[in-house]
């Protein structure tokens, strides 16, 4: 085997030795782990990491990240949901699941400033201390990934405040930005109102015409 580097030699020699301490006596274990530690070979280093693998103790499952699939859900006191308050149900419901919110910026003018400024809109919410993923997912527009979904109204209500945000889509609502323009509004709701103002225009239209005839 040719030579280790210094930190793999480090990692190895550590792991080496925890292992051996977990070990009864040198008899008991196997030829490739009685070698010295610069004749191992690259299987015999699978090897202990393997066998430490099989040492550690797991993680308790409520000490798990938050999203995590294993990690056990908090209990939901319904006494504590106020029905009347929608937001504040979904944010109880939410809570210590994984949450997707999808922002949209204005007046965009290249994916660069995108990225700019919903980095500083992620750094806003981290000294907020809510923690998110960011994705940018089209040039003007990026996906906010909360572990515990509870605090995804909280990050909703300071990005609705940003001068830049146009919307913020949440669960399915959509949220305007305090200081989205009317004619900034994305092209698909363009096109929903002026079909909306075209077949109200028809139908007055033909109303006219009725009266007249």
């Amino acid at each position: 085997m040719g030579s280790m580097h210094p930190l793999a030699y480090i990692l190895c020699l550590s792991l080496l030795i925890l292992t051996t301490a977990k070990k009864a006596s040198d008899k008991a274990k196997p030829d490739w782990a009685k070698k010295s530690i610069t004749d191992y070979t690259d299987a015999d280093l699978e090897r202990l990491l393997d066998q430490w693998d099989e040492d550690e103790e797991p993680i308790p499952a409520d000490e798990l990240p938050d999203g995590h699939p294993d990690k056990p859900q908090p209990q939901l006191d319904m006494s504590k949901l106020d029905m009347s308050n929608p937001e504040e149900v979904m944010k109880l419901t939410k809570k210590g699941k994984t949450v997707m919110m999808f922002v949209r910026i204005t007046n965009f003018k290249t994916r660069e400033e995108t990225e700019e400024i919903t980095s500083l809109w992620q750094t806003g919410l981290y000294n907020n201390h809510v923690q998110a993923e960011r994705f940018l997912i089209e040039d003007d527009r990026v996906m906010f990934m909360f572990r515990d979904g509870g605090y995804a109204w909280e990050a909703k209500d300071f990005l609705v405040e940003q001068e830049r945000c146009l919307e913020v889509q949440l669960e399915q609502q959509t949220y305007k930005g305090k200081f989205a323009p009317e004619e900034d509004e994305p092209k698909e709701k363009k096109d929903k109102k002026n079909k909306k103002k075209k077949k109200k225009e028809k139908k007055v239209k033909a109303t006219i015409e009725k009266v007249e005839l």
